[in-house]
């Protein structure tokens, strides 16, 4: 019999929802250390920038890579 993927728990949205908040919030903090900023204003800057909207958009597969790497392009976009 094969498994559903909402009979998986971490395939839940909730689950999705929960992991992705931790991985902003990582991000986040990475941003302020390195742009020697406050964790909430980075936090606002990264919800801002198309870097997030990429993140969120399956379709980039920019969900696949590490944090550092969201980080970089998170600056690379900013150098631009």
């Amino acid at each position: 019999m094969e498994q559903k993927d909402y009979d998986d728990p971490i395939k839940s949205p909730v689950v999705q929802e929960i992991i992705m908040s931790n991985r902003i919030g990582a991000i986040s903090m990475e941003l302020a250390k390195r742009l020697n900023i406050e964790p909430v204003k980075a936090l606002q800057l990264f919800y801002e920038s198309k870097t997030c909207a990429d993140l969120h958009n399956k379709e980039t597969g920019l969900y696949l890579f590490g944090d550092l790497c969201i980080v970089d392009e998170y600056i690379q976009e900013k150098e631009l």
